[in-house]
């Protein structure tokens, strides 16, 4: 299970790609780092992301610290697929807040889990039941995509396992940073790849991640809150384009 290909595919060649064959600033931008905040242009190793357009950025898309009014040990990670937020629980009473697109896989996880697995810039491939639901939509990516600019998992991605074994559920990060604030088709729990960076390197292995219900959502945000969001519709994208930013990508790192 992961992030679906639709939208996050055209943004991540469309950005992401471009973005990591930059040599310079973003000088073609409108954006700049004061009007993003935490969400300007980043290097991350040897590729450099894009900084996340103002447009998307409204309030409350975006990371803050605020008052926590859930009743979780400091250091958990809370997630309210309804709401779209995701908090990192702090020991004084707040928390950090991170705007969050939930997939459908997203909704139907609930409860609790621990963080086993971390990883920068993962790779990607289709689960059976994904290939079997949407052949045309995954079918062309069988063969899973390594980690970089063109995996639809983004810049870090941390794995809730349950009983010792993977219940298939992520946080991870996207390219597709309109998604941010709403549901898709598939997938699980996305961020903007700024956020999952910081998040990643705030949370220790074996960190608790408490998924909320729709009834606790309700009463911890408020019934408007927690129906916020539209449902994005998939598209289909060619993969030879995929592909050709993979393949772009290491040539660029083995010329380095």
């Amino acid at each position: 299970m992961t992030t679906r290909i639709v939208r996050a595919f055209v943004l991540t060649l469309g950005i992401g790609t471009l973005a990591a064959c930059a040599s310079g600033p973003y000088e073609d931008t409108a954006v700049t780092q004061a009007e993003t905040g935490h969400y300007g242009v980043l290097q991350d190793g040897d590729i450099t992301l894009p900084p996340v357009d103002s447009q998307y950025l409204t309030e409350p898309n975006r990371r803050t610290e605020v008052s926590y009014n859930g009743t979780e040990a400091p250091g958990t990670i809370v997630v309210d697929p309804y709401a779209k937020f995701l908090y990192h629980v702090n020991g004084d009473g707040t928390a950090v807040r991170y705007p969050v697109a939930v997939g459908r896989e997203g909704r139907g996880f609930k409860g609790r889990a621990t963080i086993r697995r971390m990883e920068h810039w993962p790779g990607w491939t289709p689960t059976r039941n994904m290939l079997r639901r949407e052949p045309e939509v995954y079918g062309p990516f069988a063969g899973g995509i390594p980690g970089g600019v063109a995996s639809p998992l983004g810049a870090r991605a941390l794995y809730l396992y349950r009983g010792g074994r993977d219940t298939a559920f992520r946080i991870h990060g996207t390219n597709d940073m309109a998604s941010i604030g709403n549901s898709s088709t598939a997938g699980c729990i996305r961020m903007f790849n700024q956020d999952v960076i910081e998040l990643f390197d705030r949370t220790p292995m074996g960190t608790e991640v408490v998924v909320r219900t729709y009834d606790e959502s309700v009463a911890l945000e408020g019934e408007a809150m927690a129906n916020r969001g539209v449902e994005l519709p998939p598209t289909i994208v060619d993969p030879n384009v995929i592909y050709a930013a993979v393949e772009e990508q290491e040539r660029k790192r083995a010329a380095q």
